[in-house]
């Protein structure tokens, strides 16, 4: 490998994927040369433009619906699809062949994430593609861009930084890390998206950020993107004279963003259509859902337009001109956004579950609750004491305080280029402080709310050599295995499950972490299962804590692993005394090792997700 040039920051969005890239040997201390790449792509057939953005949306035509050299792109002409802005637009009339929200499936455990599952509900003779492989050929996409672009700086030899969002459980991060690895990241990290954009907004300020923020402060990053709403707090503080941040707590896994509010959007549409005496079938409700993907970000981005038409084929032969014609205004897109998504909420407010159904459709695990703000005091209130154990952290909450007291906000996510959006959120979390005598919180300014995930990721990178400031954070969550109880059969009881701390909470990357005075049975030669849980509130356990029972809310249940452990010299059925070892690898996955008592076997659990959403376990000498 040669030296690594630049470091490569990656933004694998829901919504847009994005490039920017630090140059290392140009770059000095927190003067930074930074760029963002700009990303040829297909913009209609056999038209090529490079913007800074990439759509990600793949667009699979049918064989005999383009001409030789429509798809050609500046390296190639082999592909048999489009990925970018004509994957958006032509899937917009035709969303039966428009693959979207690939990052949101590849971490959903319901489903196969290795499995070609997109488009969802296409069709049988639709070519499909799993969420993996849809992921996989964007950050291709984005390797070719590199290397067409930089042909003396090969993308294989730079550093990576590729981000994903902080509520990604181990089977997600690992799919990511494979994707990346894959399409030639081979030395690549994995970085928190609300991290990334902090870290954007430090590079930014070119050393300012330290008279922005004191010692004693938390700041809130509020990431609402196309497909997640990802929340994390960061604290300030002072050591030996040094302005530290600590990432001291993250949120859950919210499948709430701009997928939810096109829909919505659509819904908005279609009723006012039915006003009209015209209804939309499924085919066209999904049609005009990307339609309105598109007038959003129009009117998000040009405060001038009071409206914008949309125009869906239709499939009857009643309408004249053989389409549905209609129009979304401003005032319905500030109406469904601000009501239905960033409603006036209380701090004891928290999201509505709604009464579900003995059978549904299978589709992405949507959150029951659209209010972002309800959504947001929940996770505030559940983290009131991510602050109380940080060493050097001088601040201290009130008595009586029911949730952790931010003093600024971060913005991130296209969702916030409404200022009507960003204003709502803000006076929303200024009610709450100030019920509980609190002082207001204040916006963090000159946030890039498209491009601040890959410009955050390029210069993390960049800082891990040892140049400029880091966050400090380690793991977002503590990190359990479940151990069965020995008990008689008792007819109608499972027996009694503990739950053993393999990784504590802020676990550093690259650190390892064994049990040494604690042996377990490992069965090997038959069907097993292993259960793993998550927390991001219990931060006192330490690796080899021993729970035999936790508050429902304390800890979350990961998906299930079932499978084989190979014998490896061992009976069928054996208990094979262990010692457990656990890792967390430098690009942020979690690895779970048995070592037996005696003999070189080692089993390996790794968070690969092979198989809706559990992992393989694989054994090695």
């Amino acid at each position: 490998m040669s030296e690594a040039k630049f470091s490569i920051g990656i933004d694998l969005g829901t919504t847009h994927c994005a490039l920017s890239y630090v140059d290392i040997a140009n770059s000095d201390g927190e003067q930074v040369a930074q760029e963002i790449l700009p990303i040829p792509q297909l913009t209609a057939p056999g038209s090529v433009q490079s913007p800074g953005l990439l759509p990600s949306f793949i667009y699979l035509p049918h064989a005999s619906e383009l001409a030789p050299g429509d798809l050609s792109l500046p390296w190639t002409a082999e592909l048999d699809y489009a990925v970018g802005e004509m994957a958006r637009s032509r899937g917009a009339a035709t969303p039966i062949r428009l693959v979207s929200s690939a990052k949101s499936w590849l971490c959903h455990a319901g489903v196969d994430r290795r499995a070609d599952i997109l488009p969802h509900d296409a069709p049988p003779e639709v070519a499909r593609l799993s969420p993996l492989e849809a992921s996989l050929r964007y950050l291709t996409h984005m390797r070719a861009a590199w290397d067409q672009a930089h042909p003396e700086a090969p993308f294989v030899d730079q550093e990576i930084v590729v981000t994903i969002p902080a509520s990604f459980d181990p089977a997600a991060r690992e799919l990511s890390a494979e994707a990346a690895r894959t399409a030639g990241c081979e030395h690549m990290i994995l970085l928190e998206e609300p991290q990334a954009a902090l870290y954007s907004w430090i590079q930014k300020s070119g050393g300012n950020w330290r008279k922005q923020v004191q010692p004693g402060e938390i700041i809130l990053v509020a990431d609402v993107g196309g497909g997640t709403s990802d929340f994390s707090l960061i604290a300030v503080l002072e050591r030996d004279g040094v302005l530290e941040l600590h990432r001291v707590a993250v949120g859950e896994h919210i499948l709430l963003g701009g997928d939810n509010m096109d829909l919505a959007l659509a819904f908005t549409v279609a009723s006012k259509l039915g006003a009209q005496g015209i209804k939309t079938d499924a085919w066209q409700l999904r049609a005009l859902t990307h339609a309105c993907r598109a007038a959003k970000e129009a009117l998000l981005n040009d405060a001038s337009l009071g409206e914008v038409p949309l125009v869906i084929a239709s499939r009857g032969a009643k309408l004249i001109g053989g389409s549905l014609r209609s129009e979304l205004t401003r005032a319905e897109l500030t109406a469904t956004l601000l009501e239905g998504f960033f409603p006036d909420a209380e701090i004891g407010d928290r999201p509505q579950v709604r009464g579900r159904a003995g059978l549904t459709q299978l589709g992405l695990p949507y959150a029951h609750d659209a209010a972002i703000t309800r959504h947001l005091a929940a996770f505030l209130a559940r983290q009131v004491a991510a602050t109380a154990d940080l060493e050097g952290f001088t601040s201290a909450l009130p008595e009586g305080a029911t949730f952790l007291h931010p003093t600024a906000v971060l913005f991130n996510g296209g969702v916030f280029k409404s200022e009507l959006l960003a204003e709502r959120t803000l006076a929303t979390i200024n009610s709450w402080l100030a019920a509980e005598g609190a002082p207001p919180a204040r916006p963090l300014e000159g946030a890039d709310l498209d491009l601040a995930v890959a410009r955050g990721g390029a210069y993390y990178g960049y800082v891990r050599r040892g140049q400029g400031v880091r966050i400090r954070g380690g793991t977002a969550r503590s990190y359990y295995v479940a151990i069965e109880s020995v008990m008689p059969a008792v007819p109608g009881m499972q027996p009694p499950v503990q739950a053993l701390c393999l990784a504590p909470f802020g676990m550093e990357e690259g650190s390892d972490a064994a049990l040494p005075e604690q042996e377990f049975g490992l069965v090997v030669g038959e069907a097993v299962r292993f259960r793993f849980f998550g927390s991001s509130v219990r931060r006192q356990d330490q690796v080899g804590t021993l729970l035999d029972d936790w508050d429902p809310d304390e800890l979350q249940e990961l998906a299930e692993i079932q499978t084989t452990l190979p014998a490896e010299g061992h009976a069928n059925g054996e208990v094979v005394r262990v010692k457990l070892h656990a890792r967390v690898t430098e690009a942020g996955t979690l690895e779970l090792e048995a070592l037996p008592h005696d003999g070189p076997q080692r089993w390996k659990v790794e968070f690969d997700a092979r198989d809706a959403g559990g992992s393989a376990v694989n054994a090695a000498g």
